[in-house]
């Protein structure tokens, strides 16, 4: 079962002669429960595109159905409350509140969802899969930055998303922790039935997930295995 389709999705910016496209005719769709990679050289679109399908930004033209919902068609606040209940972010700045402690930090988008309960045993349960339980307490400038990133995934996750979107998660890592990262990121995604795309620059990483995609110049290239339309 398809969970994401993306189709002929194009973003351009800027109008007239400073017009740029940052993607063009890009169309693939991803299978439950897979694990993909997205790669590309810097300014290739990577981002953009994660920025698209995670409803952070709009595209230009074409469509990004996840879960047989076209996000396009989505008013601003469904669109907040589907991003909220369906896709989860991992930054490579990690993006914590410094003001809250960990079980705070990870239980704050369902906070933010005035109509659902924390479901604290979730939580506590996300903690200890994932060694934190320990540091519930502790606020994030106590954390190293393998924590730190534990924390983000742990907050992901927190929603029980559908759809996991990793932008660069390993990039401020050394090689021990980006391994504990990915590592993580298997595990949660077997656990929590997540499929996660994620974007990289290493391609060791690159061949250790499901299958990648590839983007240049805004556009998709095919490989042998990918799964494109």
């Amino acid at each position: 079962m398809n969970i994401l389709e993306v189709s002929q999705l194009e973003k351009v910016y800027g109008t007239g002669k400073n017009e740029v496209y940052a993607l063009k005719g890009i169309s693939f769709t991803v299978s439950q429960g897979e694990f993909i990679a997205v790669v590309g050289t810097s300014g290739s679109g990577k981002s953009t595109l994660m920025n698209l399908i995670g409803g952070l930004d709009t595209p230009t033209n074409g469509s990004i159905r996840i879960r047989n919902h076209d996000i396009a068609s989505l008013t601003r606040k469904e669109l907040t409350i589907f991003r909220r209940r369906n896709i989860g972010f991992v930054f490579q700045n990690y993006s914590l509140m410094p003001v809250l402690n960990v079980y705070d930090n990870v239980a704050l988008p369902v906070t933010f969802d005035k109509g659902r309960h924390v479901d604290h045993p979730f939580i506590q349960e996300l903690l200890k899969g994932l060694g934190l339980w320990d540091k519930r307490r502790k606020y994030p400038s106590e954390l190293s930055g393998g924590q730190q990133q534990r924390v983000a995934l742990a907050r992901a996750l927190a929603n029980k998303p559908a759809l996991l979107l990793a932008d660069e998660p390993t990039g401020n890592l050394d090689s021990r922790t980006t391994a504990e990262v990915m590592g993580l990121l298997r595990m949660s995604a077997r656990k929590f039935h997540q499929t996660i795309l994620m974007v990289t620059h290493n391609e060791l990483i690159a061949q250790s997930c499901d299958r990648s995609i590839s983007i240049e110049d805004g556009q998709l290239l095919k490989k042998g295995g990918d799964n494109l339309d």
